[in-house]
């Protein structure tokens, strides 16, 4: 008994024991299972893509440019923290590089950035490093996270990796640099977005994919979704209103192509057919633009109105739903920066596309400086020798009176370019980047004939227009052979001091320049400045004289000059002179194009002033067409 008795009295601590032993064996088990399967849903390591619900990385990821759609993969889980799910512009927790496999395309990736079940996607090559961030922060801006970037190559996916970029590998192993415009590597591009989107198209997510030379300025989402029944959402060309607010453009009035920069895609059967019909059209026929490609397969039925409201049209095959997004508010590089048509219709922009332009990538970027939209590095607003700027003077009459010609156009752009002239001589002198003045034209710039603006448009005249227009925005950013043509001359944009990232010590380091007649008082070459700051400095100065005054401002960041009208008298060695001559008659462009004259463009001429005479004609014959000697 006495045995038993001892167990009566120990029973409570035994039971207690037990009951510990017991709980402790259920809560380990219910660790490991749920580390099983978080590690399988979202670590995302090269083991967990090998693992995953039991299938082979060829079967579980994704190579854009092969084309393999994966289906079947489980819900990712949205608690665990990885470069998908963690903020964005989060940097990694960590020194070491996942393997590249890691960032393979799935449908599983892309849901732990799916809100609302939309994703927006753009794509590109190391070389649109710097569009590709300013894409991506004008969205977090406006608090949109729900977004991917494709990396062609992976220096751009490590790259967007390290600074907290969602980004996904597309498997295409492209060079890094600008492949140019019409190139057959840039034609290559356009067949990787196409296998993209239907790529993405069977995981179920509608897709709002974006060229990287557009940026948004309205969260575009709301507007999106006020239109459910549509398959495609498209930007286009369309320079001409169709309506006066924020409805779809009439599908009836835009005779502009559909532009594939910005579009909307849900996930629907008739979009998919499209996205795989127009893929195929692409792989079997490399000489297909494929914008082009789109266009002719959407139109292929265009017709029937879907309703009576939503200006939404039956396209392609008769049962896809085709909506135009309205080009005023959806921007071109027209109806941004030469219309302005948003607010002369006082509307908020959704976005701009830098289309219409005259300089390639450089000129794109300058587009986008231009308008304070592109985000630059803090070293941008702060360039070593510091900045030179001036107030240009038009006469009222080169701006105003007369009627809008061909000749008044020129005058007024001539007069213009003498000035900025002197400047970059200037700028070259004192070794300090030129701000480039706001330039006025009288006529638009496109690639044919047309009457002085299109018809229709909302162009006005005179307008503030972009500087690819006139200079070559490209050769002035070159670097150029010294030995040739002289130091380099850097420039910014005439935006530049309104922008909201110029640092203040910039602003507040300012040295105004008042020319004047040498020989009336107090206009002496000296560095003496008058109690308020400002130098009076002489008229016709020569080059020591400018080297001589203003080697005592250098660590002045911006010198303003109150006009450059005879500013400059000239580089003291000929061979200097020279380059610089060589230089700056590669800054100018062509203005194109007057009606029934074949080639229609006419030159501009850095030194029109210098040839009397001048006048603003086409080459008259194949062997004129080059620019001015």
């Amino acid at each position: 008994m006495g045995w038993r008795n001892a167990f009566d009295n120990s029973k409570p601590l035994f039971v207690a024991v037990y009951a510990t032993v017991i709980v402790g064996i259920l809560f380990s088990s219910l660790y490991v299972i749920s580390a099983i399967y978080s590690g399988k849903a979202a670590t995302f390591s090269a083991t967990s893509f090998q693992n995953n619900v039991g299938s082979s990385p060829s079967e579980q990821a994704l190579n854009v440019s092969q084309s393999a759609v994966v289906q079947g993969v489980p819900s990712p889980n949205l608690n665990s923290r990885n470069v998908w799910t963690k903020p964005i512009w989060e940097a990694p927790n960590t020194k070491k590089m996942p393997k590249l496999e890691t960032f393979r395309l799935t449908k599983e990736l892309v849901q732990q950035r799916v809100k609302d079940n939309v994703v927006i996607v753009t794509f590109g090559n190391y070389a649109f490093m710097d569009f590709i961030l300013t894409w991506v922060k004008h969205l977090t801006d406006l608090g949109i996270s729900n977004l991917l970037v494709g990396a062609m190559d992976t220096k751009l996916l490590e790259a967007l990796y390290w600074k907290g970029v969602p980004v996904f590998d597309m498997g295409s192993h492209m060079s890094t640099i600008d492949v140019g415009w019409g190139s057959p590597t840039f034609h290559k591009m356009g067949r990787e977005k196409v296998i993209l989107i239907d790529s993405i198209l069977p995981y179920g997510f509608e897709l709002l994919m974006c060229d990287t030379d557009m940026v948004w300025l309205k969260n575009p989402l709301p507007f999106l979704a006020r239109y459910p029944e549509a398959d495609v959402l498209t930007s286009s060309d369309q320079v001409v209103p169709t309506i006066a607010d924020d409805r779809l453009d009439i599908w009836q009035q835009v005779g502009a192509a559909y532009n594939i920069g910005i579009f909307h895609w849900r996930p629907t059967d008739p979009a998919k057919k499209l996205a795989k019909e127009w893929k195929e059209m692409l792989l079997a026929d490399d000489k297909i633009w494929d914008q082009n490609g789109f266009n002719d397969l959407v139109r292929k039925q265009l017709g029937p109105a879907v309703d009576e409201e939503s200006e939404l049209v039956y396209a392609y095959d008769g049962l896809l739903k085709l909506g135009i997004l309205p080009a005023s508010i959806f921007c071109s590089g027209h109806t941004y920066f030469v219309q302005a048509m948003y607010q002369q219709l006082r509307l908020e922009p959704y976005a701009v596309h830098t289309t219409f332009q005259y300089a390639g990538t450089d000129g794109k970027r300058h587009r986008l400086r231009e308008g304070m939209v592109f985000f630059d590095p803090p070293e941008y607003y702060d360039a070593p020798g510091g900045f030179l700027t001036f107030k240009p003077s038009i006469p009222k009459n080169l701006l105003l009176e007369g009627p809008h010609t061909v000749e008044s156009h020129f005058t007024l752009v001539n007069y213009q370019i003498k000035q900025i002239r002197m400047a970059l001589a200037i700028a070259s002198v004192l070794n300090r980047t030129l701000v480039m003045p706001p330039l006025w034209c009288r006529l638009d710039r496109l690639w044919f004939p047309h009457p002085g603006v299109l018809e229709g448009s909302l162009t006005r005249q005179p307008f503030l227009c972009p500087l690819d227009h006139v200079f070559e925005v490209n050769i002035m950013l070159k670097e150029l052979p010294v030995e040739e043509f002289g130091p380099q001359i850097n420039i910014r944009e005439y935006s530049f001091f309104d922008n909201p990232l110029m640092p203040r010590q910039v602003k507040d380091s300012w040295l105004e320049v008042q020319l004047c007649q040498e020989g009336i008082r107090d206009c002496l070459a000296s560095n003496n400045t008058s109690p308020s700051g400002v130098l009076r400095f002489p008229k016709r100065s020569s080059e020591e004289t400018f080297k001589t005054v203003f080697s005592s401002f250098k660590d002045v960041k911006v010198i303003q000059f109150s006009s450059m009208q005879d500013a400059f008298l000239g580089f003291a060695d000929k061979i200097r002179e020279e380059r610089f001559r060589s230089r700056v008659k590669r800054y100018v462009g062509i203005w194109c194009c007057v009606a029934e004259q074949t080639p229609g463009h006419i030159y501009y001429d850095m030194y029109w002033d210098e040839k009397p005479g001048w006048k603003p004609l086409p080459p008259q014959t194949p062997q004129d067409d080059h620019p001015p000697p």
